[in-house]
């Protein structure tokens, strides 16, 4: 009999990969804010989760591409003279959020592994 840990995850599994990419574009984000011109980026985490379970259930894995899609950009509260639009005051708001979210996915994910660990001993 085979398992597929896949459908025993649920969507925990595709919740912390797109979690990792939104870090990934949050980092960037900070990493370039002195950098004239950079315009901030996000994802749209219900969106992105969504296109992520559609593309997996229909032609296999798939990973988040910020290029294929349209990027979204944050509208910046107060502007820069030199057109850079990273605040860090909301980016790191937005970094901490994902963080405690990308945790409580985890935390999900060790229960329901912790669940089928004890199926599989019998207990």
């Amino acid at each position: 009999m085979t398992f597929n840990f896949k459908d025993a995850l649920g969507v925990h599994a595709d919740a912390l990969q797109v979690r990792a990419d939104r870090t990934k574009v949050l980092a960037a984000n900070i990493a370039n804010e002195s950098t004239p011109g950079y315009t901030a980026r996000d994802i749209d985490f219900a969106a992105a989760l969504q296109q992520h379970v559609d593309s997996e259930s229909g032609a296999g894995g798939a990973e988040l591409s910020l290029g294929d899609g349209d990027p979204l950009y944050r509208v910046p509260y107060h502007p820069s003279v030199d057109g850079n639009t990273v605040e860090i005051g909301v980016e790191q708001a937005a970094f901490s959020q994902n963080a405690s979210d990308f945790q409580t996915s985890l935390t999900f994910v060790n229960m329901q592994l912790r669940g089928l660990a004890k199926a599989i001993n019998g207990q």
